[in-house]
């Protein structure tokens, strides 16, 4: 049997292994062994497989002698407690082995003399927040580079021992050789030999003194370098003081400008003087903030945003007539939005206790690892949903409690309904859109495709105002239905279905359907879709989100629209990353509000005074430049709750979808029990419940697709019912249980709408019409 060749060692202290045969006792003799060096540690295994589990022995070189006693054989010894007896298939073999073991035992003996002096050492001054904390940061940064340099060359300095070692007493056997008189060949050759070993040697020398030179030119610049580093460093720091002193002046003029040119409250206005003698200093600063101006800031929608005219921000009644009459802005547009916060019918305002404490922890998911290209490099180019998925890429939840999360901030249709003006309520409408976005932004998990018939029930009605209800409604191609409504006048309705694709770094989700809000006080009629999420670096690196598209929000029944644009993340620009723009235009295409800000934080809303085309943008296109009052906020992001990078990043409400609950339908989510069992942390167990419903699902749908043949084959008046592609294949003739297919006399669309019934049958108990999909 041929003994596998051994690489050949490389003089850095990288792991070597290779076969050798090792003493057992005076029975066996020797045996063959697999040996690994690496990290100054020697072991050795009886085959290459145990490597993974079973290591026979280990012994540290930094404490070790290497002797050798033959040509093939030699000895390694820790002082008496550990002795291993080796022997090489070659002399040639031993010779690399020796020269791989000397290189790791002197890198393993000058680490430990390293770790030795730094555990003596103490730091000269504690680390500080800030500047001062990023430059000592880069200063250990250069000084462990200059380390690693110097430790390359310490090993080369090493090869240099060994070689001259060895050329030495090469020269001095071939000098004994020389000695013995065999003939005139001989000794040629031997000249040859010497000649070629000296030669062989002065080179290595020129190499290590190379070297050397290196590491002397890299020590003597490396202070140079680092005094330029802090010197820049400390000039950047007084730059951003300066800058910062410079913004608080300009802000401390720009104050002092303003209230030397506008009027007194007394001369400009005595009724609102009179009005507001009780608020005192408080809104004075109100009144100031109101007045603030902002830069003007440019946005990838294609328009700019400016500071509007002084006259606009004054508080008194002909500037108010004036302004309608410019602008063509109706009155009601123009009520204060802080007016939704402290109406006493707001839902904010309103303290409801709970009726029942919400759960605020789940099991924290554990630490599996999973080879993700070994299940993902078969499946470029297909549709996630038939991909098969273990449990380690979900999160415990199904995709019908993923539609359920989109009212997190349902407060957003609390005061949309309350809203006097349409173009207002558009605004919050919109706010709404984005919100549904924000869980997404650390959420990298996928999660559960729901099973056909599968429903999910949110019933907040006694602590929020609404409730909800999703179905899967068919599943080629998936499809869910949402119904929502409010005690506070809005219901919502949404039939999505995923279109996803894998492309090989990054994965698309592309929702189809669309969304519905209708407003039962206005009947105002909103309809919008969804922009494509894109999960970024599936095979390598951290997984990462991004949302990218236009979104058209349509007011049906007045045709205001607030076209969105969600920008996708870009390195080379210079926005803020997860921008969202907006402009909410009404059916005649007049801008009246500008929307701004990112869908994972926050959203802000400014009324428009006036627009006009501006100059050529980058691309050539002409961008419209908006004069605005200054912006408030619309929507805000609630904090994550403590211990969220633990429990799958989950939201307040997503803790609690998976929260048992009394009378829910059978086909509830929460009653599914791989999603249970992965929640609880029972990985293993959640892979073989889900393989054995995805495999009860399949069965289901192949008595169905034979009994839709057996209806296909009979005579016409028979085969009422069956759905037949037009390549033949029976689609999902699945007839929904609390949803039907109607077409939307409003917006002419096709979708699933809530028929009733389900919250009947929930206070009755009465669930005997629900199919056992569990």
């Amino acid at each position: 049997m041929s003994e596998p060749k051994a690489p050949t060692p490389t003089p850095a202290g990288d792991t070597y292994k290779g076969w050798l045969f090792k003493w057992t006792n005076y029975i066996k003799g020797y045996q063959r062994r697999w040996f690994v060096l690496s990290n100054g540690l020697l072991s050795y295994y009886r085959t290459q497989a145990e490597m993974g589990h079973t290591c026979r022995g280990t012994i540290n070189l930094a404490t070790a002698n290497i002797a050798v006693e033959d040509s093939c054989n030699f000895v390694i010894s820790n002082g008496g407690a550990q002795t291993y007896h080796l022997k090489a298939s070659s002399e040639v073999e031993r010779q690399r082995w020796i020269t791989a073991l000397e290189l790791a035992k002197a890198k393993a003996v000058r680490n430990q003399a390293e770790s030795d002096d730094s555990g003596d050492e103490c730091p000269t001054s504690p680390p500080t927040s800030g500047q001062g904390g990023g430059a000592r940061n880069s200063n250990s940064e250069v000084q462990s580079t200059l380390r690693t340099l110097g430790s390359k060359v310490e090993d080369l300095s090493t090869c240099n021992d060994l070689i001259a070692k060895h050329g030495s007493a090469l020269q001095r056997s071939l000098s004994e050789l020389e000695g013995v008189r065999l003939g005139g060949d001989t000794d040629g050759k031997i000249r040859q030999v010497t000649e070629r070993a000296t030669l062989f040697r002065i080179t290595s020398n020129a190499m290590i003194n190379a070297c050397r030179d290196f590491l002397a030119l890299a020590q003597a610049h490396s202070k140079r370098w680092q005094k330029a580093l802090h010197s820049e460093r400390d000039q950047r720091i007084r730059l951003e003081e300066t800058l910062e002193q410079l913004a608080k002046q300009h802000n401390h003029l720009e104050r002092a400008f303003r209230g030397a040119t506008v009027l007194p409250l007394s001369q400009s206005n005595p009724a609102l003087n009179s009005k507001s003698l009780g608020s005192a200093k408080g809104d004075a600063s109100d009144e100031d903030d109101e007045n603030e101006f902002f830069d003007a800031m440019e946005d990838p929608a294609g328009f700019i945003t400016v500071p509007a005219d002084p006259k606009y921000h004054r508080r008194s009644g002909s500037n108010i007539s004036g302004l309608s009459a410019e602008t063509g802005i109706d009155d009601q547009s123009l009520c204060d939005e802080q007016s939704l916060g402290s109406n006493p019918e707001s839902p904010q305002s309103l303290e409801v206790e709970p009726v029942r404490k919400r759960r605020t922890k789940i099991p924290d998911k554990p630490n599996y690892s999973l080879n993700l290209w070994s299940i993902m490099k078969n499946c470029i180019g297909k549709e996630l949903s038939k991909i098969p998925m273990p449990v380690n890429f979900n999160e415990p939840i199904s995709m019908l409690q993923r539609l359920s999360e989109d009212l997190e901030y349902y407060e957003l249709l609390d005061k949309a309904a309350k809203c006097q003006s349409s173009l207002e309520q558009l605004c919050y409408v919109a706010a709404f859109t984005v919100s549904s976005y924000s869980t997404t932004v650390h959420r990298t998990g996928k999660p559960f495709n729901p099973l056909l018939g599968e429903t999910y029930e949110l019933d907040r009605l006694r602590e929020s105002g609404y409730r909800s209800l999703c179905e899967q409604v068919s599943h080629h191609p998936p499809a869910a239905a949402h119904h929502a409504i409010s005690e506070r006048g809005w219901t919502l309705r949404q039939e999505i279905s995923l279109a996803s694709k894998f492309r090989g770094k990054y994965l698309s989700i592309m929702p189809l359907g669309s969304i519905q809000c209708v407003f039962e006080k206005s009947n105002n009629h909103y309809s919008w879709k969804k922009v494509t999420t894109t999960v970024h670096n599936i095979i390598v690196g951290k997984l990462w989100i991004d949302q990218s598209g236009e979104i058209d929000v349509v007011n049906h029944r007045t045709g205001d629209c607030c076209h969105l644009k969600f920008a996708p993340y870009s390195y080379f620009s210079r926005d803020v990353a997860r921008k969202v723009t907006g402009v909410v235009t009404d059916k005649e295409g007049k801008a009246h509000y500008v929307l701004s800000g990112t869908w994972d934080e926050k959203m802000e809303f400014s009324r428009v005074m006036q627009s006009n085309k501006g100059e050529n943008g980058t691309e050539g296109k002409q961008k419209t430049v908006y004069q605005t009052l200054k912006a408030k906020e619309l929507w805000k992001k609630n904090p994550l709750p403590e211990g969220a990078e633990t429990m799958y990043y989950f939201s307040s409400l997503a803790l609690t979808l998976n929260e048992s609950e009394e009378g829910v339908a059978p086909t509830d989510s929460r009653r599914r029990p791989d999603q249970q069992l992965m929640e609880a942390g029972r990985w293993d167990e959640a892979n073989a419940e889900k393989q054995r419903l995805e495999e009860k699902q399949r069965s289901v749908r192949r008595e169905r697709e034979r009994e839709a043949q057996r209806a296909a084959n009979l005579p016409e008046e028979g085969a009422e019912g069956v759905e037949v592609a037009e390549d033949g294949v029976h689609q999902d003739n699945y007839e929904a249980m609390w949803f039907e297919r109607t077409e939307d006399v409003i917006t002419g669309e096709s979708m699933h709408v809530y028929k009733g019934g389900y919250w009947e049958a929930k206070d009755h108990g009465n669930w005997d019409m629900c199919p056992d999909i569990y």
